[in-house]
């Protein structure tokens, strides 16, 4: 931990003095720990996941290293346009992650907060902009974004565009549910089609558009199959694994690669033990770094997360013959897009599906779309007989973490689902010997 935390301190050190070395040290440890994970990965994860962590770090990677073939995106963005120009995905919220687990986001949010952003925006936001204004992160070839579900979107993406002076497509999203918004969002992303098409030289075909929309179709389809499968099993987990999914299963939807991990996934479930300890369902982003959260879920069998909403939010139900309207459709019937209720009966249905025994909501400083919706939740799952905890802090600010507190109700939480258990054993013995 002294060593990643030595790292960080370099990084912001180096931002301040010398951004282009702050950048080769940013990429020469982000390899150095890719290296890791191909050679040393940790045996404690199934072979999916540990496959899973160097596809997401060849993922950070790639903007570094060829950041004039890659695009920033907001984390909803669908990029299957953009992969079929060969442009990557520069994901403002896992950069930020990855920012935070290197221990260098202080300087970066420091920075924002001192150039005039609230203290309250999103501080995966901040990170970023941080980061760019200090010029560690190289400029793109141009940024695609979308309105969905972020208004922190809003105003990051039209400040970086202008900052690196590069070319931006705004994807506008209705929060209604119906066709005339489909396809007022499919027409966008025609447009879209031409603005990439411009952007990179490169021609995007409908036809190999429509083979990309049936690889994220068959993808969603075998992932719905694997929670299914292992809501009866116990697939070890740590704190990072659901969060990557959540990235991958949107920036990477439509890659060979992603359609991989999914397949894996599958057939490592089969090979599963039988369920152990309490399944938790996690609803918004997971504080990875925090003591009290790896303290009770983390590669424990007494408790596990199970799902993460994140990497469930757009369902398989449209046609990749009609791609523009497939990836509209997916937008606009997003579960975060429209009224919290579509969200919460979305993660109850879902909780269900992955036999969670309870729910984390976790109110992400600066979300007000989280906030806002929490106690609605916690009545809304407990009627359905899920028990969920609202937790308040920081998926990447630490100074925002509140760790005692933490620590104090997830503890009591978990002992609270157990002595659940007991007392319904109970219960059905005695109902046994009468």
């Amino acid at each position: 931990m002294k060593i990643v935390e030595t790292y960080g301190n370099y990084i912001e050190k180096w931002s301040n003095e010398d951004p282009d070395r702050a950048r080769w040290l940013l990429k020469t440890g982000w390899k150095a720990q890719n290296l890791k994970f191909r050679f040393a990965p940790d045996k404690r994860l199934m072979p999916a996941d540990r496959y899973l962590a160097r596809l997401m770090m060849d993922t950070m990677l790639m903007p570094l290293e060829k950041p004039q073939e890659s695009a920033i995106v907001s984390i909803f963005t669908p990029c299957e346009l953009l992969q079929e120009a060969g442009i990557h995905p520069y994901n403002v919220e896992g950069f930020s992650c990855y920012l935070s687990a290197s221990k260098a986001e202080r300087a970066f949010l420091q920075q924002a907060e001192n150039t005039g952003i609230s203290e309250t925006l999103c501080s995966y936001h901040k990170t970023f902009i941080g980061a760019a204004q200090k010029k560690v992160l190289p400029k793109p070839k141009c940024i695609v974004y979308t309105n969905l579900t972020c208004d922190a979107n809003l105003l990051t993406f039209k400040k970086l565009a202008k900052m690196y002076e590069v070319p931006i497509f705004a994807i506008d999203v209705p929060m209604q549910q119906n066709e005339d918004n489909v396809q007022y969002v499919a027409d966008q992303l025609r447009k879209l089609k031409e603005f990439i098409e411009k952007c990179t030289g490169k021609k995007v075909t409908d036809e190999a558009l429509t083979e990309r929309l049936r690889r994220s179709k068959r993808t969603l389809e075998k992932f719905a199959q694997y929670e299914k499968e292992s809501a009866d099993k116990y697939v070890p987990a740590d704190l990072v694994t659901p969060l990557y999914v959540g990235m991958t299963n949107n920036l990477l939807l439509g890659t060979k690669e992603e359609e991989d991990y999914v397949d894996r996934l599958l057939k490592d479930v089969k090979n599963a033990p039988a369920k152990k300890g309490k399944k938790i369902y996690w609803m918004h982003t997971i504080p990875f770094w925090s003591d009290a959260v790896k303290n009770e879920l983390c590669f424990q069998e007494k408790a596990q997360i199970v799902g993460c909403e994140l990497s469930h939010v757009c369902e398989p139900d449209f046609d990749p013959e009609k791609p523009y309207e497939a990836m509209a459709r997916r937008m606009v019937y997003h579960a975060l897009n429209g009224s919290a209720i579509r969200r919460i009966e979305a993660g109850i249905r879902h909780a269900k599906e992955t036999g969670a025994d309870g729910a984390v909501w976790f109110g992400h400083w600066g979300c007000k779309h989280t906030l806002g919706a929490a106690q609605l939740a916690k009545r809304k799952f407990e009627e359905q007989g899920i028990p969920l905890l609202i937790l308040d802090g920081d998926g990447c600010d630490r100074s925002h973490g509140g760790e005692g507190q933490t620590s104090t109700r997830l503890g009591a939480f978990l002992e609270m689902l157990n002595t659940e258990t007991d007392e319904n054993t109970d219960r059905q013995e005695e109902s046994h010997d009468e």
